[in-house]
């Protein structure tokens, strides 16, 4: 049995962090990733997605994207390079096509029994790097047999993959906004079930959003719920100097319905609260600029005021008189594209560190159960650990403490 001292699961941008924080420290660890690095920006993406902020911001910390001008917005391909070759310049020892099966304590020993696809390790340490986005998930109440294609937002890839036909898009966030927009760019007709989100300037008064995202300390922002998820954000790498804007998506084409409720004998119900929810993304909108403009005042700031800005499309027909049903023969709809999100899965860590629910306990990162930790949680320090650009802060974070931990434990060693 391979001995080490920390086990890494998962080789994306999380792992990734994690390793080099360790090698750092100059501890012994492998990074194990059933498919390849960075596996899901490869497979779990559709074709034509860039990042969702520019390359100085959305990148990991220590090295900067250089196949790329700084101020684009990164293409998925590009993404992946440099997370291998991040990976590579830091010689991470990764270990690809390597599932892990499941962990368990010692009996009567320190440290943990990690069975793999591969073989089996002991190790000091387990840290599972398998992020937020694990298992697509879709509330099944449109049957097998209703005629249409359903897929998961992970699982298209650009608008030739769908049969002929409408298409139902659900849900209001990134995946789902920047979709339902290639969609209706393409040509296609497109239905797109709409609920509570936010929509954050992408540019104003000469700087990117990210930038006043970060600034104002957003992305710090703490939430001390287990439960807590990201609320779905309206944003989109495509136009780089306009955010999402649901009632221009509909000036295009785009029939707007709110949140998806039932199906029942051909027919889908939606709630009425798309006006609701649309006012909910604007008023974020404006909030923000408000804010925005209440930094640059107090901090004497000389950049250009935005008037425009403010100026807000008028409400649509679907605001005004909701669509509360779709018989979905007669609308033509062929496929439906579910952007609902996902489920976390950690079945195979067989260890006593989870609630009723099967959420992680955990103090930023930190399992109930010693020699167990997590990376990549949605607001697992702040709001900024799923992302990108965040996770290796709270990775550095798990690699000092695991660090400390070694250091006491090497106190009473020969």
């Amino acid at each position: 049995m391979e001995k080490v001292n920390t086990i890494i699961v998962g080789a994306g941008q999380a792992g990734i962090s994690m390793s080099e924080h360790l090698t750092n420290l100059g501890i012994g660890h492998l990074v194990l990733e059933k498919g390849r690095v960075a596996e899901s920006w490869r497979t779990a993406r559709w074709d034509s997605l860039l990042a969702n902020g520019p390359a100085w911001h959305d990148r990991l910390p220590s090295r900067r994207i250089e196949s790329v001008p700084q101020d684009v917005f990164t293409p998925k391909d590009k993404l992946v390079e440099y997370l291998v070759e991040y990976a590579e310049k830091n010689n991470a020892p990764i270990r690809t096509g390597v599932s892990v099966l499941s962990v368990k304590k010692l009996h009567k020993k320190q440290g943990y029994h990690v069975v793999t696809s591969a073989g089996e390790y002991e190790a000091i340490n387990v840290v599972a790097a398998t992020g937020a986005f694990q298992v697509p998930v879709y509330p099944k109440m449109v049957p097998e047999d209703a005629g249409v294609m359903q897929i998961h937002s992970v699982q298209y890839r650009n608008p030739d993959q769908l049969p002929e036909g409408a298409v139902l898009v659900v849900g209001a966030g990134a995946s789902g906004g920047q979709i339902a927009e290639e969609l209706v760019s393409s040509g296609r007709k497109v239905y797109h079930s709409i609920g509570r989100h936010i929509r954050p300037p992408r540019f104003y008064r000469d700087r990117e959003g990210a930038y006043w995202t970060g600034v104002l300390g957003r992305w710090d922002t703490v939430n001390r719920d287990t439960k807590a998820r990201n609320i779905a954000l309206a944003i989109s790498g495509v136009h780089t100097k306009m955010p999402i804007d649901y009632r221009a998506l509909a000036a295009k084409g785009a029939v707007l319905v709110g949140r998806t409720e039932s199906f029942a004998e051909g027919k889908l119900t939606f709630a009425g609260d798309l006006a609701d929810n649309i006012a909910f993304g604007n008023q974020s909108y404006l909030d923000t600029l408000d804010v925005i403009d209440r930094y640059i005042e107090n901090n004497g700031l000389d950049l250009p005021e935005y008037p425009d800005a403010r100026t807000l499309l008028p409400k649509t027909d679907y605001e005004k008189n909701p669509i509360r049903e779709l018989d979905l023969a007669e609308a033509g709809i062929t496929s439906i594209i579910w952007a609902s999100g996902f489920k976390r899965d950690y079945s195979w860590l067989e260890v006593d560190t989870f609630d009723e629910d099967g959420i992680p306990i955990h103090e930023m990162g930190v399992a109930k159960q010693p020699g167990i930790y997590f990376l990549g949680l949605p607001f697992q320090t702040r709001r900024r650990s799923s992302f990108l650009f965040g996770v290796w802060f709270d990775a550095k974070y798990v690699a000092d403490y695991i660090a400390m931990m070694q250091n006491y434990h090497d106190k009473y060693i020969a």
